[in-house]
């Protein structure tokens, strides 16, 4: 295997699910920071952002407090998932099989593989677009293409690779979103900027909602890019380095997105109206949000192929997948999305927010019971050997008190939910917010603890051996 010429550190990174031996933990706690800060400087949230005063009708003001309280409130969820790593050195998916049991977590696990191949694929022709805005003469199907191969090969060399790219990112793409910030507002084109829409309570929490959701989706593999560090790294300077990173970086791109669209007339596509408004520095900021979403859209990959492995190695445990196991899947699934992407490029993007509005339901309160078990319930301390066990070890194929949290958590939500398949009567009501994430995340939470509590008795019997490990 390739190695780096400063150390025997292989170039490619060895491991996959499995557990991440004190000898290979390496990095520093302010990595977090710069992984998150330069990887949420992209096209796909400066697009999600410009919906507060595109979609929603809000003014430019209303439209930042909502993106910040979003933010502010859904980092939190995201954070304390990121400060899980050093303590276990395993990946978020797997990591699962101690709440739902081995067999229990499949679900959760396939949906965090679907949503996050819709991110890549998203991404990938959100970089055709921006490659074509650059060069006219590169079709949007090729730049897709090009996209997704310069992902593809950021994510099979992995982790310690995607931590250097993003700290120089940090600095680059920081650079350029002040600079771009610095002249669309020195050179706004319209007489609306700070007038056009309103203040409007649905709109205003459907754009606290979509900033939310934008941190807590990346919940499932958050805690991926941490368990390399040592194990006694402190949870407060995980939590904190990650939090300020994600909800700086995160915002910055949902504001920016916002100022450009009301800087230029009414009706114009993001990124158009972000080519338009930055002028003469516009093609700058298309080839500095190019590398940005190649070398972000890297992150989707690795977790939606570490999500696979970790499907297959349910069913095939004397499976051990190896770091050409993971670039094998990593080519199938890039072949996969390039096709699906270049065949829906005219509407990918719609396509993929009706998705991720869909699948963030049955997240959320997967979210809920698993920073509940981490934190309040096992407080950190889990038998790793056990979710590597066939049966679950203690913690079995099935656990039945998560799993009825869960189902419970997505129930209640249903009356609060305003997706492309339903809109429930709450929304409905409130003129389509969709506030089924905070639903979720204030039912499962208490009473995932109320249910684990009742059976700790159980479990302390079935520890020690009492009680049989199958199930």
């Amino acid at each position: 295997m390739a190695t780096t010429a400063t150390s025997s550190t292989p170039l490619i990174e060895k491991h996959t699910i499995g557990y991440v031996p004190p000898e290979d933990r390496h990095g520093k706690v302010k990595d977090l920071f710069t992984l998150w800060f330069g990887g949420n400087i992209a096209p796909l949230p400066i697009v999600t952002g410009a919906l507060g005063v595109q979609l929603f009708q809000l003014n430019l003001v209303w439209g930042i407090v909502a993106i910040l309280v979003g933010h502010l409130i859904g980092g939190v969820l995201m954070a304390l998932h990121s400060a899980q790593g050093p303590q276990m050195g395993i990946p978020q998916m797997i990591q699962s099989r101690a709440q739902f049991g081995s067999r229990g977590a499949l679900l959760v696990v396939l949906i965090a593989g679907v949503m996050y191949i819709g991110f890549f694929a998203s991404n990938i022709v959100l970089a055709g677009k921006s490659l074509h805005g650059v060069i006219d003469s590169v079709p949007v199907p090729v730049g897709i293409v090009i996209g997704a191969l310069g992902s593809g090969i950021i994510g099979i060399i992995g982790y310690r690779f995607i931590h250097v790219l993003n700290r120089i990112g940090t600095w680059v793409l920081g650079a350029g979103i002040v600079l771009g910030f610095g002249y669309i507002l020195t050179h706004v084109q319209t007489t609306d900027f700070l007038t056009r829409g309103s203040f409007n309570i649905s709109g205003w929490l459907a754009t606290v909602s979509l900033a939310a959701l934008w941190q807590i989706a990346f919940a499932p593999y958050v805690s991926d890019y941490s368990r390399y560090l040592p194990a006694n790294v402190p949870v407060a300077a995980t939590f904190w380095t990650t939090y300020l990173g994600s909800v700086l970086g995160s915002s910055l791109s949902f504001v920016f997105g916002a100022v450009a669209v009301l800087a230029t007339p009414v009706g114009m596509d993001t990124m158009d109206a972000v080519k338009l408004a930055t002028g003469s520095i516009g093609p700058l900021m298309l080839v500095l949000f190019l590398l940005s979403v190649i070398s972000h859209n890297a992150l989707n990959l690795y977790g939606a192929v570490l999500s696979l492995i970790t499907l297959i190695q349910t069913f095939a445990h004397r499976w051990i997948p190896t770091a050409k196991s993971r670039a094998v899947i990593s080519v199938v699934v890039l072949i996969g999305c390039c096709i699906a992407a270049v065949g829906a490029s005219a509407d990918f993007i719609g396509h993929f927010v009706d998705m991720v509005l869909v699948l963030l339901v049955v997240l959320v309160p997967w979210t809920a019971i698993n920073l509940i078990d981490f934190y309040a319930i096992h407080k950190g301390k889990y038998d790793i050997n056990s979710i590597f066990r066939v049966d679950g070890g203690i913690y079995g194929r099935y656990n039945p008190q998560a799993l009825m949290a869960y189902a419970i958590g997505i129930t209640v939500q249903i009356p609060f939910m305003n997706t492309p398949l339903y809109v429930g009567p709450v929304s409905a009501h409130i003129n389509g917010a969709d506030l089924s994430w905070l639903v979720g995340l204030l039912v499962t939470s208490p009473l995932y603890y109320w249910l684990a509590s009742c059976d700790s008795a159980y479990k302390r019997r079935w520890s020690t051996g009492k009680l049989d490990h199958g199930v």
